[in-house]
C-alpha cells in the first residue's frame, strides 16, 4: 500500500511510529558520537594509553567505539530517510539530520528542531483535511 492508501489515521499513526524510531536512533548516534569523540581525544590528543612500538596511538576505551557508531550511524540514515521520505521534507532538512550523526552534539540539537518540524508537519495535514 502507498500512503495514500491509508486512512489519514493510519498514516498518522505510521508516521509517529517513524519518528519515534528516528530519536531513539537520535539518541543512540549521538551518544555514541560523544563516546567516539572522547575516545579519539584520549587516544589522539592525550595518549591516555601510551603508544606502541610503532608510535600509533594506543586505544583507550577500544577500537569497537568507532565500528558499532559507524553501523549505528547506518541505522539513522534509514530512519531518517524514512521519515523524511514519509513528510515529504526539503532536501536541507535531510542533510542537516544526516550532519546531525557525524558532528557531535548536534543530534542533540537536531532532534527538538525535528520535532516541531514534524509536529508542524501533522498539523498542516490536519488542517488540509478540515
Amino acid at each position: 500500500m502507498t500512503q495514500e492508501q491509508y486512512s489519514p489515521a493510519e498514516r498518522d499513526a505510521k508516521d509517529r511510529s517513524a519518528f519515534g524510531r528516528y530519536r531513539v536512533m537520535a539518541f543512540i548516534t549521538g551518544g555514541f558520537l560523544l563516546l567516539l569523540t572522547v575516545e579519539m581525544t584520549l587516544k589522539y590528543v592525550f595518549k591516555a594509553a601510551g603508544v606502541d612500538d610503532a608510535g600509533n596511538a594506543n586505544p583507550v576505551i577500544g577500537n569497537w567505539i568507532a565500528i558499532v557508531h559507524g553501523w549505528i550511524y547506518v541505522i539513522y540514515l534509514i530512519t531518517v530517510f524514512d521519515l523524511w521520505s514519509r513528510l515529504r521534507w526539503s532536501l536541507g532538512r535531510m542533510f542537516a539530520l544526516i550532519a546531525a550523526g557525524v558532528v557531535p552534539v548536534l543530534s542533540f540539537v537536531m532532534e527538538p528542531r525535528a520535532k516541531k518540524w514534524f509536529e508542524g508537519a501533522l498539523a498542516a495535514r490536519a488542517q488540509n483535511r478540515a
